[in-house]
């Protein structure tokens, strides 16, 4: 599996972006999530979806800015930010997990993508 992310960029304080991640496939059944790693800091969890799409979760800090959905017709899964803040600057990858119950730890997760950075201007 082959995991390409695109979408990041630089934006102001309180825009928007929309990350995509591309896969190549073999994630028929997975759950794939979304985390970011800023400098000097441990990688942490942004979103998760289900394979069906029907069940999404996300931490505190961005419950409410943050929407994660997929395509899997396209075996794409998309990441909207909305009202981002200079503390979502980072760089922010997908990763495809298992099979069976979303799990929020990076460890839990096989393939990984290279990463696209995201930096909001205060």
């Amino acid at each position: 599996v082959q995991l390409v992310e695109s979408g990041g960029g630089l934006v102001q304080a309180g825009g928007s972006l929309r990350l995509s991640c591309a896969a190549s496939g073999g994630t028929f059944g997975r759950y794939t999530g979304w985390f970011h790693q800023a400098p000097e800091k441990e990688r942490e969890f942004v979103a998760a979806i289900s394979f069906s799409g029907v069940n999404t979760y996300y931490p505190d800090s961005v419950k409410g800015r943050f929407t994660i959905s997929r395509d899997n017709a396209k075996n794409t899964v998309y990441l909207q930010m909305n009202s981002l803040k200079p503390e979502d600057t980072a760089v922010y990858y997908c990763a495809v997990g298992r099979f069976g119950r979303v799990d929020f730890r990076p460890i839990e997760y096989d393939y990984w993508g290279q990463g696209t950075q995201v930096t909001v201007s205060s």
